[in-house]
């Protein structure tokens, strides 16, 4: 599955599918079930994704499918009002403790999405990728990637609580409540899912431009002359040799590097 298309799923059935339940699904269902139908479509969603379809257990989806179990398990707790807008709003702190926390606390998550956007295939990859990794300028880029996705989803849990505490007032199980909820949803699993996808591609292109900065410029004939893996092969060669990283020639033009960059960050939403 292309991650164009992963993407169109996640919107489609993470969030327009469980708006349109509560919206038509409760009168034939009943409040009661057509809440808890909404909430699970979700999960389900990201449970077959995660065990059928794509099947690969990695940081990002253990993170999403705990996520989304979270979630679900929230559904059960049976509140309305002040209580209600803060469960709404607990993924998003869960989230900021992820990123921006551990970015504090100097052990970044995002050392862990880099390793899975680069995929290293073998050990001595593995190897040459965590020596990249662990250079200051690198570390520094994941730090501060994790703090701005951190703070971004700290400030959209801020956002969802209040238009929750303001907006769903009705009691629990009843249609007046499901209603308010669906009306709820439909503005903040789009609107509020902006800022997080922007955050996170700035937070992406920030670690990789760390990273292309530190590797040799393309100076080769073959195909491949600019390929991620080659660069760092040939940044490897130069450092076992006891010579500078660009020793075979300069080091990536700035330009250079915030075109692979930008391009590597894309290819993690499915944009090129």
């Amino acid at each position: 599955m292309s991650k164009s298309l992963k993407l169109t799923l996640d919107i489609l059935i993470g969030a327009a599918i469980p708006i349109l339940v509560l919206k038509y699904g409760t009168e034939p269902l009943g409040a009661l079930n057509a809440y808890l139908t909404a909430a699970m479509i979700p999960v389900v969603w990201v449970l077959l994704d995660l065990l059928v379809i794509t099947r690969r257990f990695n940081f990002i989806t253990a993170f999403v499918g705990l996520t989304s179990l979270m979630r679900g398990a929230l559904a059960f707790w049976y509140v309305d009002g002040l209580l209600f807008a803060v469960k709404d709003s607990v993924s998003y702190v869960v989230s900021f403790l992820v990123f921006g926390a551990t970015a504090l606390l100097g052990s970044p998550v995002t050392r862990a999405i880099a390793l899975q956007g680069l995929s290293p295939d073998t050990p001595e990859r593995e190897q040459q990728m965590n020596r990249l990794l662990d250079e200051p300028t690198v570390g520094s880029a994941m730090k501060k990637a994790g703090i701005l996705i951190g703070v971004t989803n700290l400030a959209a849990g801020a956002i969802n609580f209040v238009i929750n505490y303001r907006m769903v007032l009705a009691p629990f199980n009843t249609p007046a409540f499901n209603d308010q909820v669906a009306n709820v949803n439909a503005i903040t699993r789009f609107v509020l899912v902006l800022p997080d996808m922007v955050a996170i591609f700035f937070a992406f292109s920030m670690m990789y431009k760390a990273m292309y900065a530190l590797l040799p410029a393309d100076h080769g004939a073959d195909a491949d002359a600019g390929e991620f893996w080659t660069l760092l092969a040939r940044r490897e060669d130069a450092m076992t040799l006891g010579t500078a990283a660009d020793s075979s020639g300069s080091a990536l033009a700035a330009d250079d590097v915030h075109t692979r960059a930008a391009r590597q960050a894309r290819e993690e939403f499915g944009l090129s």
